[in-house]
Formats: structure tokens, sequence, C-alpha cells
């Protein structure tokens, strides 16, 4: 009989050990609380690039049907084309990201396509719980839910089978999922999960390792960072042609540094997998937390430049816009 994994505990599960570990004051925590009640539903100022309309939206990803193909569709939410499938990654398509409607975070541009005009999903794979990646709206709206295999980290899956799901894959940390040659991992993540007042930490938290078609992409869910993780993904994993890193929603620090990343460390954990290109995500979408939120690309642009990413490998895509995927050059 073998040791459970650290990261299984008898109630539920935790983060991997050395992970940043934070217990901010109950003052800290209720001011912030009461900031969110009462901006994150504000509309806000869009620069008119940052997203693209649906026809064009549609329009981008049709003219690139012959190869790899990603779309961030806004937030963590991207689609992706990868070995003649389509994968969709946290759809959070919703208006808004919480449990109570009227009161939650509202999204303040609208996604780069609605569940409607998504194209058939082969795959769905959802990192996390929280509401800003398990849409329940989003995914009542999904068409052909029975032809979908779902893959989510253990103990999630029993929530997926109510709806009609065909197939759900549920995935301990390193496990693997293989599909005619598309193969899906899950990778440990510094996070947490809760869905209700009563379940936290019950279901596992995870990102993704993607291989397929002489591509090795990595998709991280919400983490926070620590190298040793990182590292260990990368020596386990990588390297990573592509790296999804988040970017979006940490500050306080006193309250966040545990639970997501900042630019610069979005770009460190990138660059600790091996990672040869980085895609920005989880921001830009609703306002989660206290940094002004367009404040992330240029932080993440300069982060990457100055730990040696060419501005072509720092990408920082628009709403809706579809992007080639290629392998890096072999020497």
């Amino acid at each position: 009989m073998t040791d459970k994994p650290w990261h299984h505990t008898a109630r539920g599960f935790r983060n991997p050990p050395g992970s940043p570990h934070l217990k901010p004051d109950a003052g800290t925590y209720w001011r912030f609380i009461g900031r969110m009640l009462r901006q994150s539903r504000q509309p806000q100022v869009v620069p008119p690039d940052h997203a693209l309309g649906p026809d064009e939206a549609l329009a981008g990803w049709q003219a690139l049907q012959s190869g790899p193909a990603l779309m961030w569709l806004g937030h963590a939410a991207f689609l992706l084309r990868l070995d003649g499938r389509t994968i969709l990654l946290d759809p959070f398509l919703g208006d808004e990201a919480g449990p109570v409607r009227g009161l939650s975070p509202k999204r303040f541009v609208a996604p780069g396509l609605t569940p409607e005009q998504l194209p058939p999903i082969d795959i769905l794979a959802i990192s996390h719980n929280h509401y800003d990646h398990l849409c329940a709206d989003t995914l009542a709206r999904l068409p052909n839910r029975g032809r979908t295999t779902l893959v989510v980290p253990l103990r999630l899956g029993s929530y997926f089978r109510k709806l009609g799901f065909g197939q759900v894959v549920e995935l301990d940390w390193h496990e693997q999922h293989e599909q005619q040659g598309l193969r899906i991992t899950a990778l440990p993540a510094i996070h947490w999960s809760k869905r209700t007042a009563f379940d936290a930490n019950r279901t596992l938290w995870a990102g993704f390792a993607l291989a397929g078609e002489g591509l090795n992409l990595c998709f991280t869910g919400d983490t926070a960072y620590h190298p040793a993780v990182f590292r260990e993904i990368g020596r386990r994993h990588g390297p990573f042609d592509h790296a999804l890193v988040p970017i979006g929603a940490y500050e306080p620090r006193a309250i966040m540094a545990g639970h997501h990343a900042n630019p610069e460390e979005g770009v460190m954990l990138g660059r600790d997998m091996g990672a040869r290109r980085l895609v920005a995500m989880h921001w830009g979408t609703v306002m989660l937390t206290d940094e002004p939120p367009f404040e992330p690309p240029g932080r993440f642009l300069a982060a990457a430049a100055a730990a040696g990413y060419a501005p072509e490998d720092a990408w920082l895509m628009r709403i809706g816009e579809t992007r080639a995927l290629k392998p890096w050059p072999q020497n």
C-alpha cells in the first residue's frame, strides 16, 4: 500500500509543498471584499483595439482551418484546434463571475464568441470550479454536449455528468488522458477550489499540458508562483512551445500572492517551465481584484523582454483574435 500524494488530505486537497500560503488579517480581507462589491460591476473604459467583433472573430477562426490555432475568448477561456480536434479551455462566457446574480463581478467586455457561436467541441477542459472558470451559464448553452469529452481535476466530474456530457475524465496531477494521439496531462497548480460555503478544497485544481501534432502546450489555469513547482513541471512535461500564463487578478498581494501570479511571476513561471512562447491570459475581461484592469499588459511585456523573450514570443492577443500555432524550430 502506497502513501497518498502530498496534495491529498482527509477532507480534500492542498497545494504542493513550499507553496506560498498567506493568512491576511480579517480587516484587510473584508475591506477588499467591500471594495469588490462596489467596484466589480462598474463599467470600464475599454481600449478600442482590445476586442474583435463576433463577425471578425469567426472569420479569423475560419481562416485558419488547416492547422493548429488558438483563439482567446477572454479571461482564461480559449478555443484551441490541435491534432484535428477542437478544444475549449475554461469557458467563462457568461455575464457574471459569481453565484449571486446582480451582485457578482460583471464582465466589462463581451466574449470573443458566445456559446452558440462556438464550433462543435470535441474536448472541454476545465481547471477548477471557481465561477470565472466553471461557468454554469456557458455550460448550459453549449451545443452537442453528448459528443464532448470533458477533462477535469479529481472529484469535479459529478458536476458535469448531470449536464449530459458524453464522457467525463477526472485526472490527478501528472495523470494523462490520450485520445487518438492527443495527450492531455493534468499539472500541479498553486490555487484552491470552492463553489459553495461548504466545499472548500474538496475538488482538485490543475493546469493542463496538451500535446499533439508536434506541439506541446501548457495551460496553467489559475495559479500563484513558486519556482520549484514550475521547474518540476518543466522537467517532467516540458519544454513547451507555448504556455498560456496568468497575468491578472493579483492585488492586493497580501491576499492574492498565494493564489494568483502577477505579470512578472507569470513570465517567471513560463520561463521556469521551459516555455518558448508566452500567451497572456486571465486579464482584461472582469474585475476581480484591485489593480487597474489594463495595467497587466505593460508589466507583462516589460517582464518578458527582461527575461529574454523576443517581442514575437510574448503574445498579447485581442479578445476574439485567432493565431496559428507552430512548433518551435528544431536545431
